[in-house]
Formats: structure tokens, sequence, C-alpha cells
């Protein structure tokens, strides 16, 4: 990453290692038993794509996109090695608005930058359980998170087997999604660059320290996207939320489709899993408001709904053609109207 400008910015290896730190190494296991969760999830990656054709229609060839097993620290690796691909433009862009600092100031920013980073990224490495990396290679990666899987399916006391292929199913949708939509990855770091060219760095500063002060005191229900204000990064953020809703959403309604079929205690998962995801705690509702995790779980919500509705009324290979061009991606407001989608797209 040393030819990246956001590694000038970024303090990466000090936000790996403060994340690791923070993230902890998640519940105990012996070594056999984390030989077999490692190996299940692989298989269940596997066996999963075939049931995600199957469901969807999609086609997607076998093992385009590798599936990593990895610990929490891998996570965060991971995510960090992708957040610096990505943030290169955005930091190009702000370095040409704010001027390029230099010597011990841009030494100091860039660990502050690197421990604030390496925060965020601790506190979500004991969250996640799976994430499709578009941005990795030329295909992407599926990354899933073994010692949380372990952790969540003893706090559900979920059969381990189930619950596997279950979270496998769900992050194998979204493999499905991007290498069977080659246009998709593309589109989406196209907004991403948008976004980069409007940014206006003493603003976002200054409004970001206020939600991170409102959600403190419980005050307000926005979170540190907020920040980003003007009526052109609104718009942008609009249709990726809307981007973001579908593929999530269609990843949950492949979830329960497939479910009943192949995994015996689907029923009584969905259930524990729904109720886990309100979260738990003062501390943990206060980082969710500030991530926008909130947000994240009105898109699985609204995105399987919208999906429903469409496959309801047309049926799943009618409501494909949402694949076929970016043109045809539902905007916010069809995420929660699917008739008004399929009168513009059908």
């Amino acid at each position: 990453m040393t030819n990246n400008p956001a590694s000038a910015m970024v303090d990466w290896d000090l936000a790996v290692s403060l994340g690791s730190r923070v993230a902890g190494d998640g519940p105990r296991v012996s070594p056999d038993e984390a030989a077999a969760a490692v190996a299940e999830l692989r298989a269940g990656a596997n066996r999963s794509t075939g049931l995600v054709r199957e469901f969807t229609g999609l086609v997607a060839e076998e093992r385009t996109a590798p599936v990593v097993v990895v610990d929490r620290p891998g996570w965060i690796q991971a995510n960090a090695d992708s957040f610096a691909t990505i943030l290169g433009p955005v930091i190009e862009q702000l370095a040409a608005k704010k001027g390029q600092p230099s010597g011990v100031a841009l030494a100091v920013g860039s660990k502050i930058t690197g421990a604030e980073v390496g925060g965020l990224l601790g506190f979500l490495a004991g969250k996640v359980l799976g994430q499709f990396d578009p941005f990795f290679g030329p295909a992407g990666r599926l990354l899933l998170v073994a010692p949380n899987i372990v952790h969540v399916e003893r706090e559900l006391d979920a059969l381990p087997r189930d619950f596997r292929l279950w979270v496998c199913l769900h992050e194998e949708t979204h493999r499905v999604q991007f290498t069977a939509v080659p246009w998709m990855r593309d589109h989406l770091f196209g907004e991403m660059q948008q976004i980069a060219e409007t940014l206006e760095p003493t603003k976002l500063l200054d409004d970001g320290l206020k939600r991170v002060t409102e959600a403190i005191k419980g005050g307000g229900g926005s979170s540190l996207i907020d920040a980003i204000g003007t009526p052109e990064q609104k718009e942008i953020i609009e249709r990726v939320t809307g981007v973001m809703s579908l593929l999530e959403g269609h990843a949950d309604v492949v979830m329960d489709g497939v479910g009943p079929t192949v995994i015996p205690t689907v029923a009584e998962i969905r259930r524990s899993f729904d109720r886990r995801r309100k979260g738990v705690g003062p501390l943990d509702r206060v980082l969710r408001r500030l991530l926008g995790l909130d947000a994240k779980m009105a898109q699985y919500r609204d995105g399987a709904a919208f999906v429903r509705g469409v496959v309801g009324k047309v049926g799943m290979h009618e409501f494909n053609a949402v694949w076929d061009r970016p043109e045809n991606l539902p905007t916010k407001a069809e995420i929660g109207e699917p008739a008004a989608w399929v009168s513009r797209v059908l």
C-alpha cells in the first residue's frame, strides 16, 4: 500500500494492529473444532453456489471468487486492504482541495486517522459473519468470519451445521450478484468516485463531530454518513441506498427461499437471528447509530419486501431484469413501492 495515496493519509498498519486488539479473539475453540468449522464453511459456500443459481436463475461460474475463512484480525486486514484501494481516489480529492500536509503533520495525522479507523474496524470485526468483497482482485472474494459464526451459533443455541449453511447461503448470494452481474462492481465504484469529487473536508469534519456528540447524548437519529449533505451528494447516496437495499434484501429472500429445503431448523434460526439484529446495550446502540448499522437493518427489511413484492407480481424470471443494466436498478423510492419499479422497467 506504499504507493496508494490512502497510505500516506491513514496509517493502515496501526489501524490493523489496534483493530485486532479491540476485536479480540472471539470464543474459545479447540484446534479440532476450529478445523471442523473451517471445513464446514468452505463446503457450505461451495454447496450454496448451485442452490442460489437454481433459486434465482442467476448464473455465476463456480469458484470464480475465492472463499476465504478468516479470524477477526484476518477480516480487519482484508478490509484495510480494500479501504486503501477504495479510498485512494477520495483522499486524492481531499488533498487536492485542502493541500497536502507534509513531514510531522502528515505523520501525526495518519496515525490519528489510523487509530480512528482501527477502532471502527475492531468494533465491526466482532459483528460481521461474512462479507463479499467485490473490489479484491479481478473477481472479488468471499470472506467468512469463523469465530463470529461460532459465537452467534452458540448464542442462539443453533445447530452448527444448519447455521453455517444458512450464513453461507446469504453471503454466496452476494458473490453470485457480483460475478453473474459483472457491471455491478464498476457501477458501485463509480458512485464512490462521484461522492469523492463533491466532498468538502472542513464541513465533513465539523458535521462528523456533531453527529458523534448527538449519538452519545442519545439525540437525533442520524449517522456519520449523514454528514455528507449537499444535494448532489444526497442524490448519489439515495442511488447507493437503493442498490444496497436490493442486494441485501435479495440475499435475505434467497436465504428464506432456499433454507427450508436444505436446513431443517431454518425457521428457528431466522426467529432467533432477527431478535439478535436489534442490538444489545447502550454502547452497542450508540455505535450502531453512528456507523449507520440501524439503516443497514432497514435495508435488509425494505429490500426483502421489494424483492418479494416484484417476484410475487411478475415472477423471478421477470424480476431478474433488475440485473440487466444500471438503469434498471431500483431507486430508493421504488424500494418502498415495487409496483412503481415494475411499471418503469417491465
